[in-house]
């Protein structure tokens, strides 16, 4: 007998389910998963914000004290500082107009305190900071300036108090600090070290550092280049004078030249601590047995050459060098020695004649003043004279002559070839340690140089 359509459906639809019951429960069970995740993401998730109560809520807010801080504000003053330097044409009330200061018993102490009479007197140039009120009157000025002790300065405090004005003048240390500076010659070491903003006596100590390994007179090219670690000696933050080179580079020609400060540690056979001087890095000295000038870093008016006499009318060797040099200009010793003679001789007018070693002597010309007398023992750098126009001179200058076995020589050629001496063997490992660290300094100098050029 044959079955009905929908008979045979649901007899399939047994048998299947009795031969597969795990299929088919899996399949049912995802179908009605499915469903119910539509349900839920269609349902919605909070209730119409419209339905919400709504509650209103009311609160007293108290000011704040502000009658107290009002006070404090009405009660406070400050203070205002200001610096000036001192003008040739200043009077103390101009002064302490410059200053913004009004304050006319300020002005009278300036006029008739003697420690405060000292800021207009001599020189103009001093800086003078002053500490004021609002009310533009004086509470504190002060002034400093180098003492004749080269480790500390001066210090001018003037101050109001109850009863008025009081000043007083102490002494204090300085404080050191190192800066790093580079440069390129174009013209002149001074030219360049005026556009790096280098201090003059540092560009001395340049010249005289490196002065028996370059002529700083006839050897200098465009391009030379120099990097410099040298001390600032600072008063209460202000910067007052230079202090040491504490090392340096200069490259002149291709070559260069590296030099650093150092003191060896203890005290010599006199119990005095040993003396510093200037080192190549690898050890040698800087210092030889002379000086190459017998006055700081100066212009040679005239060489160690054939000339045209200017008082004589002819052509004759000039046997010594002739420094330009104003009069009164310090004439040192370029080396230890003995003075052989100190007076007057026809042509030389002033002059010093010095012993050395090794049947060396140096003479030393024209002098305005002389300061040594004959038999004095005399050291390295030690003023002995005045640079003057005496004898057969046409003008101030220093006429300077070095003599081997009574024979002249060219005074630059005798102090390169001078003698040097390396760093004691004890303090080597000291100086080692130190020269590694100086030649990172004189880098960084370096890529100033670099820096601005860019």
């Amino acid at each position: 007998m044959r079955l009905p359509v929908p008979s045979r459906i649901l007899l399939s639809l047994t048998d299947t389910l009795r031969r597969h019951p795990k299929r088919i429960t899996a399949s049912l069970a995802a179908l009605l998963l499915g469903t119910g995740v539509t349900a839920f993401g269609v349902a919605p998730l909070a209730p119409d914000a419209a339905d919400l109560p709504v509650h209103q809520v009311l609160e007293a807010v108290l000011p704040l004290p502000t009658q107290a801080q009002t006070d404090a504000l009405t009660d406070f003053r400050f203070k205002l500082f200001r610096t000036e330097n001192t003008r040739s044409t200043d009077t103390a009330d101009a002064l302490l107009k410059r200053l913004n200061i009004d304050d006319p018993a300020a002005a009278a102490f300036l006029r008739i305190d003697p420690n405060a009479r000292a800021i207009l007197a001599g020189r103009p140039g001093k800086t003078v900071t002053a500490e004021t009120s609002d009310s533009q009157r004086l509470l504190k000025l002060s002034m400093r300036w180098p003492s004749e002790d080269k480790a500390l300065f001066n210090r001018l405090l003037i101050e109001r108090t109850s009863t008025g004005f009081s000043s007083r003048v102490e002494t204090a240390p300085y404080t050191s600090s190192a800066r790093l500076a580079s440069g390129s010659i174009q013209t002149s070491l001074f030219a360049a070290t005026d556009e790096a903003h280098i201090p003059d006596g540092v560009g001395v100590q340049i010249a005289e550092i490196f002065s028996g390994d370059i002529d700083f007179r006839r050897s200098l090219r465009k391009g030379d280049r120099f990097n410099v670690v040298y001390e600032t000696l600072e008063a209460d933050g202000e910067a007052m004078r230079t202090g040491r080179v504490l090392s340096a580079e200069f490259v002149n020609a291709g070559k260069a030249f590296q030099a650093m400060w150092f003191q060896p540690p203890g005290r010599d056979t006199a119990g005095a601590p040993n003396k510093g001087g200037y080192y190549t890095l690898d050890g040698q000295s800087m210092s030889r047995a002379f000086l190459s000038s017998p006055v700081e870093f100066s212009r040679v008016s005239s060489g160690f050459a054939m000339r045209f006499h200017p008082i004589l009318q002819k052509w004759r060797m000039h046997m010594g060098t002739d420094f330009a040099a104003t009069t009164g200009t310090p004439a040192r010793t370029v080396g230890d020695g003995v003075v052989e003679f100190a007076g007057v001789q026809t042509g030389y007018g002033n002059v010093i004649f010095i012993k050395h070693r090794n049947n060396h002597e140096t003479v030393y010309a024209h002098l305005s003043k002389i300061l040594v007398q004959r038999g004095q023992s005399v050291t390295q750098g030690q003023t002995v004279g005045l640079v003057g126009s005496t004898g057969w001179a046409t003008g101030p200058h220093l006429h300077f002559e070095v003599r081997v076995n009574g024979v002249q020589q060219d005074p630059m050629a005798a102090a390169q070839q001078s003698e040097t001496i390396p760093v004691p063997t004890a303090a080597l490992p000291l100086f080692r340690q130190l020269a590694s660290g100086v030649k990172n300094q004189l880098q960084a100098a370096a890529t100033i140089n670099q820096t601005r050029t860019e």
